[in-house]
């Protein structure tokens, strides 16, 4: 079966094989804590102990489109999306889920959702990364629910309850996008600059999205870090894909991973930028 990794707010649930894990997941590194909390590995701009491994990884990741057979272990897979987890995102409210495709037979129909790329093929493990545009709402209320403060400041509160759920809120018809729309035209007039708040699904889509992306790029440098490459895929047929994992319209997979170690003849082309 496809395994999806559902991260909560506090709690990340995964599933590996069939052994479920309520609880963070601590680093492999046995030099760091999970909440890295040693004084001594805290970067300052006179003080940089990670940036050449920083630099390492960075640059060594490729999109790598032929790996070996080489698996990818469970642990290391599961270290690898702690670490996408902590990427930075809007209020906290993480719209991301991530679906790691082990089933033979899910995998073959997900390589040919993929257009049969090569970095499909060949994967160890391919892994949907899906933004949710439904979950906001949710994830508000367990961020008051398990805010590390008792009790929760008001400030938080009234955050969560008012100023997050105009945000998103656009009722029935888009009544309540019509408003919102022409309230912010008049606080920009009167007052000045103010955050557009989101007025349409796309909006709404777009916001799940670009914090859903952050997790990925997380995602990729882990697994380079932990000696893996990775390959994003834009090239999938999204809807037969949504099928094949049974997601709503809600979820939106905003690109295939697929991951293992880099073969020898798995990059096709040299790296360079533009100045």
């Amino acid at each position: 079966m496809y395994l999806p990794y559902l991260f909560d707010l506090v709690y990340k649930k995964s599933a590996i094989g069939n052994k479920q894990i309520n609880h963070l997941i601590p680093s492999m590194d046995p030099n760091m804590t999970s909440n890295s909390d040693n004084n001594d590995n805290i970067a300052t701009p006179e003080h940089t102990p990670q940036l050449q491994a920083f630099r390492e990884v960075v640059e060594s990741r490729r999109s790598v489109r032929r790996f070996t057979d080489t698996p990818i272990p469970d642990d290391v897979l599961a270290d690898c999306l702690r670490l996408a987890m902590l990427a930075p995102n809007s209020s906290n409210l993480q719209p991301w889920e991530f679906y790691v495709i082990d089933n033979a037979d899910k995998r073959k129909r997900t390589v040919k959702n993929c257009m049969n790329q090569n970095a499909a093929k060949t994967a160890a493990r391919l892994i949907a990364v899906v933004a949710r545009t439904d979950i906001w709402h949710d994830h508000a209320q367990q961020i008051l629910r398990e805010y590390p403060e008792t009790p929760v400041p008001k400030k938080v509160k009234d955050y969560y309850t008012k100023v997050v759920a105009m945000d998103f809120l656009r009722g029935p018809a888009n009544v309540v996008s019509a408003a919102k729309w022409s309230a912010t035209q008049v606080v920009r007039r009167v007052k000045g600059p103010i955050k557009s708040p989101y007025y349409t699904f796309e909006d709404t889509k777009n916001w799940a999205t670009n914090n859903t992306a952050l997790a990925a790029e997380n995602l990729m440098l882990a697994l380079r870090a932990h000696g893996f490459d990775s390959c994003p895929m834009g090239g999938f047929d999204e809807p037969a894909m949504k099928r094949l994992l049974g997601l709503s319209n809600d979820q939106h997979i905003i690109m295939m991973i697929g991951a293992g170690e880099r073969a020898d003849n798995g990059i096709y082309n040299s790296q360079f930028r533009f100045d």
